[in-house]
């Protein structure tokens, strides 16, 4: 498929959307998470330029020290231990997607492909792959929202 502005091949306008969508939303979260990472920074110890400028893992180590620390105060450990296993599992796969390459499968269609870091084993980003990543962002949406308490 080709647009108007590019004569590169493209996938569809369907899994774009979806591609799209999932970049646009773990971005959301992303800050949403570091909103809660300053809320729950007792010491100011964070600022919001030098978090937003750090990588997810680097950003995982920091939710270690303030929400799941925050969230032990509040006898809530379970929603901060969630928090921060949703977001390493979402930074997985969003740098799965973010280092995909394009191929045209054996059907002719335009689509991503990546590989396990460690295993090198590739597969395909699918349509349900990305619905997943979606889903499994709302879910952190929603834990980071119940940890900020509105």
């Amino acid at each position: 498929m080709y647009e108007d502005y590019t004569n590169q091949s493209l996938s569809s306008k369907e899994y774009r959307e979806l591609l799209g969508t999932a970049i646009y939303v773990f971005n959301s979260n992303n800050g949403f998470l570091i909103e809660n990472i300053l809320r729950a920074d007792e010491n100011n110890k964070y600022d919001w330029y030098e978090l937003i400028d750090k990588m997810g893992g680097d950003l995982k180590k920091i939710v270690t020290k303030t929400i799941i620390n925050e969230s032990e105060k509040q006898n809530k450990k379970k929603l901060g231990k969630d928090i921060e296993e949703i977001f390493s599992s979402l930074v997985e796969t969003r740098n799965r997607i973010i280092h995909s390459f394009a191929i045209t499968d054996p059907s002719g269609v335009q689509i991503l492909r990546t590989k396990e870091k460690k295993t090198h084993t590739q597969f395909t980003i699918t349509t349900e792959l990305l619905m997943k990543f979606i889903k499994d962002n709302e879910k952190l949406a929603l834990k980071l929202h119940e940890f900020r308490g509105y």
